[in-house]
């Protein structure tokens, strides 16, 4: 039985896995365990579309034995010509194998520059996605990557809205490119800790990031994002899980 990822004492060190093949992807899967890694995200868009399969999924899946697993089905990389719906049908079939956590695009159904629908009937047909998901078991993350800096007040509203329709974990990626953005994100992360009430994940990219990706979880991030190595598929930004296990479990702040 794998435990969930809700109500952990403490951040998970999720490993996110990334790569075309399937052996890439288990031979991650298997460096990870060695090091230690509590939850692992695979990353299905990655997959060649003729390994995005019920088979290759299963085979994964009992690669990360009791650990938590995170698992995304974006409309990039190799998900570029899928429909929505197909994105949302691949989610359900994921759910139905035992995946735990399942990310679903904050603007699924129907684009958005912040991957934040505001179509009313997107967002009713999210809600209804994310109820049968729940229904089978699964745990829920929203997630909204704006990839660019946004102010308190942004993400906290975006924070929010995930929270209002339903799922149970918010996640969402801005971006840093000065110091004094990258300081800003820092105190917001404290500020979604105080007044969201909810499981979050908030991230950044750009040119200072390092700091918040590193000291997200010692701020209240639900969980690190790592990587067991870096690699043409790998996201640049994501530490390695080495440090990232030493920065929970041995540094004091």
């Amino acid at each position: 039985m794998k435990k969930p990822f809700l109500g952990q004492p403490q951040p998970m060190l999720t490993v996110m896995v990334q790569d075309a093949e399937p052996n890439g992807v288990i031979r991650k899967i298997r460096n990870g365990l060695d090091q230690g890694a509590e939850a692992f995200g695979i990353t299905v868009q990655y997959l060649k579309p003729e390994y995005q399969t019920h088979e290759i999924y299963r085979a994964l899946l009992d690669e990360t034995k009791d650990k938590p697993s995170y698992v995304t089905n974006y409309r990039t990389q190799n998900n570029t010509e899928k429909t929505d719906e197909e994105l949302a049908q691949g989610l359900l079939e994921l759910a139905d194998m035992g995946y735990t956590l399942i990310d679903v695009m904050g603007d699924l159904y129907c684009k958005h520059d912040e991957e934040l629908t505001d179509d009313p009937e997107a967002i009713c047909k999210q809600k209804e996605l994310i109820r049968v998901l729940h229904d089978k078991g699964a745990e829920v993350l929203m997630s909204s990557h704006l990839y660019k800096f946004a102010p308190a007040e942004r993400v906290l509203e975006i924070a929010l809205e995930q929270k209002r329709r339903g799922a149970d974990v918010i996640k969402i990626v801005t971006g840093a490119d000065t110091m004094e953005q990258q300081l800003e994100n820092l105190r917001i992360t404290h500020l979604l800790k105080e007044e969201l009430g909810a499981p979050f994940l908030f991230l950044s990219v750009g040119a200072e990031c390092d700091v918040h990706r590193k000291l997200g979880m010692r701020l209240g991030c639900c969980m690190s994002l790592s990587t067991q190595e870096h690699d043409i598929y790998s996201t640049p930004s994501q530490p390695l899980l080495t440090v990232m296990k030493s920065l929970r479990n041995d540094i004091n702040l």
